[in-house]
């Protein structure tokens, strides 16, 4: 969600917040003055932005969000449910060492192999069931689901996808990028008003801990079906399985 908003900031179209205001879940009661007093200043047909990716999975949210606006447009990035639970123990460990092991936090009962779905790291990738939540406000029209994949491996397709949504010209495009090899992520080449190149910060693109073959194979069999109500929802196939 980081690269993408980077991505799209590179866009004159486009202005957004750079940090995650967590309105429409954690600071409701804020007000929506407060909210707005966080965006940037957009001048007539500009585009403003913000991301929180927990918006996705927090209940109270497409209620809240219709209720300010029918019309936004909700993008949302979602890549391999088994990397994204890893990925997300990973960014856990590299503020918490002590934590537990990925496979004894992932498992109520290591010997029948029954998932914790309680775990927030597990239950986010279970993208059907929250889905099902936003739609009973917003269309499927509203929503852009980016491949989290293709993000890394073709960024100029998906974007030129989420420009189209967004009904923006095609300014982001491949002369855009270059890939960063140490990394293995995209940068952006120059972002505006600046003359270095934007790769995402240290946090992105860590090394994964090593998760036992078993562990990771009981988990895609326990995504698979969500996965493919997933697809069927969408209308999309994102080849998890």
């Amino acid at each position: 969600t980081r690269a993408l908003l980077e991505f799209l900031r590179a866009h004159p179209g486009v202005r957004a917040v750079g940090a995650e205001p967590h309105f429409f879940d954690r600071c409701y009661e804020k007000g929506l003055r407060w909210y707005r007093s966080l965006m940037p200043r957009t001048l007539e047909g500009q585009i403003t932005m913000e991301k929180t990716p927990s918006y996705f999975v927090t209940k109270e949210a497409p209620r809240r969000i219709y209720n300010m606006s029918r019309d936004t447009k909700l993008i949302v990035v979602v890549r391999n449910p088994v990397t994204r639970a890893i990925s997300d123990y990973t960014q856990t460990l590299s503020k918490n060492p002590t934590i537990p092991s990925f496979q004894a936090l992932a498992f109520k009962n290591i010997s029948t192999g029954l998932i914790d779905t309680s775990w927030s790291a597990v239950r986010i990738g279970i993208y059907a069931k929250h889905l099902d939540n936003w739609l009973q406000y917003f269309p499927l029209s509203k929503f852009l689901f980016v491949s989290g994949e293709r993000l890394v491996s073709d960024p100029a397709g998906e974007m030129g996808r989420v420009q189209d949504f967004l009904g923006l010209k095609r300014v982001v495009t491949d002369k855009h990028f270059y890939f960063n090899e140490t990394k293995g992520f995209p940068c952006l080449k120059k972002p505006e008003g600046s003359s270095k190149p934007r790769c995402l910060g240290k946090s992105k693109g860590r090394p994964h801990p090593k998760i036992d073959v078993q562990v990771v194979q009981r988990l895609r069999e326990f995504y698979r079906p969500f996965n493919m109500k997933f697809y069927q929802m969408t209308g999309q196939d994102f080849g998890w399985d």
